[in-house]
C-alpha cells in the first residue's frame, strides 16, 4: 500500500474502533472501517480487503466467546444464508436497492417498537427457523454489502445476548465471508493490495475483538439489550434516510 504513516495510523485506529464496536454490538463496524479503506485504496480493493479483515475479526470473536456459541443456530443459519447470498448477487442488477433499504429501515424501527410495547416478549423459537432468517439475510447482504442489524431482532427474540449473541453472529457471518472471498478469488478481484491491506489490519481487528469481549463481560443483560436496541434505531433512521 502506497500510503503515509498518518494514513496507516488512521486506518489502524478505524480498524480497532470498528472491531471493538462489532465485538460489543455485533454490527456497525463497516460504517467506520469501510469508508477509510475506500478513501485509501479505492472501492475495488477496499471491499475484498474489508471482507478478509472482517473474516479474521469474526473468527477472533468466535474464539473469545466459544463457550457461548450456539452451533445449531449457526448450522441452520448457514444452510439458508449461503445459497441465498448467491441468488441475491445474481438478482442484484435487476432490482431497486432503495426499496430494500427503506424496508430494512422500517423493519428495524418496527422491531424495537414491538419490543418496547411488549414488556414481556416471549423468547425462544425452534432453531430451524434460522434457515429462513439466514436466507433473507443472504439476499439482504448481497444487496447492501453488510446487513448485520437485520439479524439483531431475531437473535434477541431467540434469547441470545452478550457472548452467545456475539459469538453465534460472528461464526455465522464468518461462513458468509468465506463464500464472498471464494467469489472474489474466482472473479480475480482479490488483488495483492487488497490481501495486503486486509492482513495488515487483521491483528488490530483481533485486538478490538478482545477489547469488546472485556466490555460485554462487564455489562448486564439489560444494558446489552439497550445498546443493541439503540443501534437498531440509529440504523433504522439511517436506512430510511438513505433510501
Amino acid at each position: 500500500m502506497d500510503v503515509s504513516l498518518t494514513e496507516i495510523a488512521l486506518l489502524m485506529a478505524a480498524a480497532f474502533t470498528a472491531s471493538t464496536m462489532a465485538a460489543v454490538t455485533g454490527t456497525g463496524g463497516g460504517i467506520i472501517l469501510l469508508p477509510v479503506l475506500i478513501a485509501l485504496i479505492g472501492v475495488r480493493d477496499a471491499v475484498p480487503a474489508y471482507t478478509l479483515a472482517q473474516f479474521i475479526g469474526n473468527l477472533s470473536r468466535v474464539l473469545f466467546n466459544r463457550k457461548d456459541v450456539r452451533l445449531d443456530v449457526v448450522a441452520w443459519f448457514a444452510a439458508g444464508a449461503v445459497p441465498a447470498a448467491v441468488l441475491g448477487a445474481m438478482l442484484f442488477a435487476r432490482s431497486q436497492e432503495t426499496i430494500l433499504v427503506r424496508l430494512l429501515g422500517a423493519f428495524l424501527l418496527a422491531s424495537v417498537a414491538w419490543r418496547r410495547l411488549n414488556p414481556r416478549p416471549s423468547e425462544g423459537f425452534p432453531a430451524h427457523r434460522f434457515a429462513g432468517i439466514g436466507g433473507v439475510f443472504g439476499v439482504v447482504s448481497a444487496y447492501l454489502g453488510s446487513a448485520g442489524p437485520f439479524l439483531a431482532p431475531f437473535f434477541l427474540s431467540f434469547g441470545l445476548v452478550r457472548g452467545a449473541y456475539i459469538g453465534t453472529e460472528a461464526l455465522g457471518t464468518a461462513i458468509m465471508h468465506i463464500t464472498k472471498m471464494c467469489t472474489y478469488g474466482a472473479s480475480g478481484v482479490f488483488s495483492r493490495q487488497a490481501v495486503l491491506a486486509g492482513l495488515t489490519i487483521s491483528p488490530v481487528m483481533v485486538a478490538g475483538s478482545f477489547a469488546g469481549k472485556r466490555i460485554i463481560d462487564r455489562i448486564s443483560r439489560r444494558v446489552f439489550v439497550a445498546i443493541i436496541e439503540t443501534i437498531l434505531v440509529v440504523f433504522g433512521i439511517l436506512f430510511l434516510g438513505r433510501g
